[in-house]
């Protein structure tokens, strides 16, 4: 590869490196092109890019990002997977992918800035999605209400209860 490809690789790997949510390394050694093109049609889907680039190049545009600590983590054959929307979309098809083909190996990433080792992206892989949490807390801040409601409506039914029997008695008497 020439000097001028090269340059112009890190330069833009470095430019789309700029508010990156979520970037994971994997070793990808093992998969087959079949294997590695369905998994970056996985990612493509869920808006993550997987690109496999050179360990120097790849160091080289870490340099003055916030994905620079991750530096000192890339060793062996290296990919990365790189989200700027959903920071666990990545780590849920990746460690998904990974089960189904244990040749993926996930070394560990950043994300929204904090270092991540393996076993970090697996724990974020078993994080319900955003849609799954925000329906959980719509049914715990209507749980609220619905108690209120159903309390005062339970008191005005004692109210009416008696009031009834005070009527009916004296009709009685």
């Amino acid at each position: 590869m020439l000097r001028k490809e090269k340059e112009r690789i890190v330069e833009e790997l470095h430019g789309s490196l700029g508010g990156v949510k979520t970037a994971i390394f994997t070793d990808y050694r093992g998969l087959n092109v079949v294997e590695i093109g369905r998994l970056r049609n996985q990612l493509r889907e869920a808006s993550v890019t997987y690109r496999v680039v050179k360990n120097e190049l790849l160091k080289l545009a870490l340099k003055n990002t916030d994905l620079e600590p991750l530096i000192d983590h890339i060793r062996g054959p290296t990919a990365l997977a790189v989200s700027y929307d959903d920071p666990l979309s990545p780590a849920k098809i990746l460690e998904e992918f990974s089960k189904t083909l244990p040749n993926l190996e996930i070394k560990g990433g950043m994300v929204e800035g904090r270092l991540v080792d393996q076993e970090g992206v697996k724990r974020l892989a078993e994080i319900p999605s955003r849609e799954v949490l925000l329906g959980s807390l719509m049914l715990v801040l209507e749980a609220g209400p619905t108690r209120l409601v159903n309390v005062l409506s339970a008191n005005l039914q004692k109210l009416l209860q008696v009031l009834n029997a005070i009527r009916l008695q004296k009709a009685r008497g």
